[in-house]
């Protein structure tokens, strides 16, 4: 997936690494993705990402989030 961005002062000074950490926090916050899919997505390691969601005062995790995590998880450990 592409994501192009108008060239507005903001977003000039912002790396994509940081952005894309910003997007997994974003939607993790949201319940929208689970903590492996937000690292992934972040482009971090798992503990990388739980430091930032940290940072952020990001805490809440759903026993949905769970599921989608040892789903994950499971997958991983077949490859």
């Amino acid at each position: 997936m592409t994501l192009k961005l108008p060239d507005v002062p903001t977003t000039e000074k912002i790396s994509e690494g940081e952005l894309r950490l910003e997007l997994a926090c974003a939607l993790y916050a949201r319940g929208k993705v689970g903590k492996v899919a937000g690292a992934e997505l972040a482009g971090v390691d798992f503990f990388t990402f739980q430091g930032a969601l940290a940072e952020r005062g990001i805490g809440e995790y759903t026993a949905e989030m769970l599921k989608e995590d040892l789903d994950s998880l499971s997958s991983l450990r077949r490859q």
